[in-house]
């Protein structure tokens, strides 16, 4: 079995895949991978289940090593990426030779992974591989650190595409909470009105929103029960400021709930750097469920936009190892199959 050898590791970075759904009646939320689309995104580039493991990097840096040639795909935030000194695309699959050193560095934030052929083997806690720092399930990884691989089934890397734009903040849509109807009217229209920045302040529990001008808290605030909250809802503490809820959040919560942002629109939110701009939307449930539905098609046929990494041949050194015939081959089938 091959595995990854761990040479540098900046802070926050974990092993992540789908989480845990199903355990919030024990007081575990789903955890899992703080953006699921990139996870998704790894998947189709390697050609392989969305269940896999891969690893998650929070703003941070990663130096590796693998024991065997290993398919590898770069997703998410954005960062540079070198195999032995030669740069790599991200937002594509690329193949690493046995020793070769890969290097990931210089995230604008965010949340990076690096999908490899096969997944991370690590040991499933409660039918899952992902840590759950909150819960403490797992662990940030350390240098030294040695992972297993799984066996890869594909053959294939070279391929890229182009990712739903998610970087640079925006619009958030949003369903009302049973508690929606709390809040004034005014003070919804204020809310939806009002140009939030992402804070310094958040990490993979949930997200602080700062804005100018005065909060949007309730009297009536602190008379609410606790009750179940879900990734996506947005408290409003007792100052008035909004908090988002992601992946690791606790399972009951006492602040008022002002609205709840669409599973797919929370990529938005946790790829947007600090400082970016961020607005809210309500639209109804019936229209909620309908974008839902649609996006899981759109991720269900993510392999259907991916296309070759076509390299120059004035750039190819071994340009004879590739697929020549009577020393001619054609420009447009040049594939990124090796990266080093």
């Amino acid at each position: 079995m091959g595995q990854i050898h761990l040479h540098r590791v900046g802070p926050g970075v974990t092993i992540q895949d789908l989480g845990r759904p199903g355990y919030l009646a024990q007081g575990l939320s789903r955890g899992g991978a703080a953006d699921l689309l990139a996870l998704a995104e790894g998947a189709a580039l390697l050609g392989q289940d969305t269940q896999l493991a891969a690893l998650e990097i929070a703003g941070s840096f990663l130096s590796v090593e693998v024991t065997e040639p290993t398919r590898i795909a770069l997703t998410g935030a954005p960062m540079r990426a070198t195999c032995d000194g030669a740069a790599l695309t991200w937002q594509a699959s690329h193949a690493l030779p046995t020793g070769a050193r890969l290097e990931m560095s210089a995230s604008a934030g965010g949340y990076s992974y690096l999908h490899l052929g096969g997944g991370i083997a690590a040991e499933r806690v409660l039918k899952a591989r992902s840590a759950h720092l909150a819960a403490g399930i797992g662990q940030m990884l350390e240098a030294g650190d040695s992972l297993p691989l799984g066996a890869d089934s594909g053959v294939r890397a070279g391929l890229t595409f182009t990712p739903q734009a998610r970087f640079d903040g925006g619009a958030l849509r949003l369903v009302e909470t049973p508690q929606t109807a709390l809040f004034p009217p005014d003070l919804r229209a204020r809310f939806i009105s009002t140009r939030f920045q992402k804070d310094t302040r958040g990490n993979r529990m949930g997200q602080r929103l700062i804005h100018q001008g005065a909060g949007f808290g309730l009297d009536a605030g602190l008379n609410i029960l606790s009750e179940i909250i879900v990734p996506g809802d947005i408290q409003i503490t007792g100052d008035g400021t909004p908090f988002v809820l992601l992946s690791e959040c606790q399972t009951t919560g006492g602040y008022p709930r002002i609205g709840t942002v669409l599973p797919c629109d929370l990529p938005r939110l946790v790829q947007a750097p600090a400082g970016a701009e961020l607005w809210f939307k309500f639209i109804s449930l019936e229209d909620a469920v309908a974008l839902e539905s649609a996006e899981a098609r759109r991720r269900a046929g993510l392999r259907g936009g991916l296309r070759p990494l076509i390299r120059d041949p004035h750039d190819i050194a071994d340009l004879l190892a590739y697929q020549l015939v009577s020393g001619v081959t054609r420009g447009d089938e040049l594939e990124r199959e090796a990266s080093c």
